[in-house]
């Protein structure tokens, strides 16, 4: 068995001070409109390349002032946890530099001093959300894969819109599974775009914190892009998962479907080399499964998480349980494909066999979940945007999909929040506490009964 590492401290990226404060107002957009991230501009006002439009239009914001003293009372609103299978109501949050000073009940609440008060009433609480499966050079869309042979400067303008409107959806966290090789211009290292990515945006209030791994670890014959790393042998493949921590890597992606889709490409001993090797550097290992053979034998060699998991047993369950392995669920993918059957002419999503089995994977994907459950695996969401056809806004689109495959929607809160931050190591993320960074959004409606609210 082996034993998850300690958090990468090296690479903590929390705020503190000012920096913090912008943050915590920032995720609450929806009361302070000055501070909502423009989704149509990236960095020096060129026109993003792709749209990412958000599903559910949000309400029209109230024009809250800026708190200028670093001090802000968000007043009476609700609170959903995600611990907490009920809502609690006529909460007050005392904010002060970025951090969260108290919790109390309205009417109950200390001196705020010169703090501004900003009116909460109607709306809800929410920790910022983690997304653990994302992409964030890549676009998402019907031609995700394609895109990702777009040029670095194109991924990197992409990687800045992306962080933007996850930010302004309450995304807080993204740990990012996967982006090309390529030479980035700003620093002029040939390396996964995503970890530049990852240094441009520490200590940056107006981007959510992020980890990231390095490229895609392919069985030779797999890969679907010009930019990834493949190997045949398992020393080609723990060479290679070495490469991408010399580079920086938060942590390793393991591709666990093969060329021969009846046998999974690594044996647990292969990936078990890989998983001790991260390991011994402080960084984890995730391992993309959407087969049953991939996935057990992925288990078996320790990876700390299976990425999608649309096809576990109740066995693999229970060893994943046994050791600690989270599932990061990312059904809302196959709701999204289904979508393209009607907005598209591809063969794939529109043509009868793609439509049928698109269903089918969704179904087989609910039903994993549930073995999961009920097993006691802990699940982290996670939007694949980027790598799959969601956007960076659509996190939430995941939590309803986790609660229409049968988890209660205070479990697939918890899956979206703390269960995220369990899975990279920060005991903050997710997490809505005193002496915690202001790190919440709030939103309209009760996320504990209805989780389409997470939209709005």
């Amino acid at each position: 068995m082996h034993a998850h590492p300690a958090p990468i401290s090296r690479r903590r990226l929390l705020q503190l001070g000012a920096t913090a404060t912008a943050a915590g107002l920032a995720a609450c957009a929806m009361l302070i409109p000055s501070l909502t991230p423009r989704p149509s501009l990236i960095a020096g006002g060129t026109p993003d390349p792709t749209p990412s439009p958000i599903p559910t239009p949000p309400p029209t914001p109230s024009a809250t002032p800026r708190p200028a003293s670093g001090r802000a009372l968000y007043r009476d609103g609700a609170l959903a946890d995600g611990r907490s299978a009920g809502l609690q109501r006529n909460i007050s949050i005392l904010v002060d530099d970025g951090r969260i000073a108290w919790i109390r009940p309205t009417g109950g609440e200390e001196d705020p001093g010169d703090a501004t008060v900003i009116d909460c009433a109607g709306a809800t609480f929410v920790p910022g959300m983690v997304d653990c499966h994302s992409h964030v050079t890549g676009p998402g869309g019907a031609n995700w894969i394609e895109r990702f042979n777009d040029p670095p400067e194109t991924l990197l303008a992409v990687a800045e819109h992306n962080g933007r409107i996850g930010l302004a959806a309450g995304v807080r966290w993204m740990r990012d599974v996967g982006s090309p090789i390529g030479v980035d211009p700003s620093d002029g290292r040939e390396r996964a775009l995503a970890l530049g990515v990852r240094d441009r945006w520490a200590g940056r209030a107006d981007r959510p914190y992020l980890r990231a791994a390095g490229s895609w670890l392919f069985k030779r014959g797999v890969n679907p892009m010009r930019s990834a790393i493949e190997a045949e042998t398992a020393d080609e493949l723990l060479a290679g998962a070495l490469g991408q921590l010399d580079a920086g890597a938060d942590l390793v992606k393991l591709y666990m479907d093969g060329p021969d889709v009846n046998v999974s490409p690594w044996t647990a001993d292969e990936v078990a080399r890989v998983v001790d090797a991260a390991h011994e550097r402080g960084a984890r290992v995730a391992a993309h499964s959407g087969r049953l053979n991939g996935a057990r034998e992925a288990v078996m060699g320790g990876v700390d998480s299976i990425e999608h998991g649309f096809d576990l047993d109740a066995d693999v369950a229970a060893e994943m349980a046994t050791r600690g392995t989270t599932l990061v669920s990312t059904l809302a993918v196959m709701r999204s494909w289904l979508s393209f059957g009607d907005t598209t002419t591809m063969e794939r999503f529109a043509g009868v066999a793609g439509r049928s089995g698109v269903q089918a994977r969704l179904e087989q994907g609910q039903a994993s979940v549930r073995t999961a459950r009920d097993a006691g695996v802990a699940i982290a969401t996670g939007s694949d945007f980027g790598g799959g056809s969601l956007r960076a806004n659509q996190l939430a689109w995941e939590v309803t999909s986790l609660v229409a495959a049968g988890l209660e929607p205070v479990d697939a809160l918890a899956a979206a929040t703390w269960r995220g931050g369990e899975l990279i190591g920060e005991e903050e993320a997710g997490v809505l506490r005193e002496g915690g960074p202001a790190d919440f959004f709030c939103v309209h409606g009760d996320p504990l009964t209805d989780p389409e609210s997470l939209w709005r």
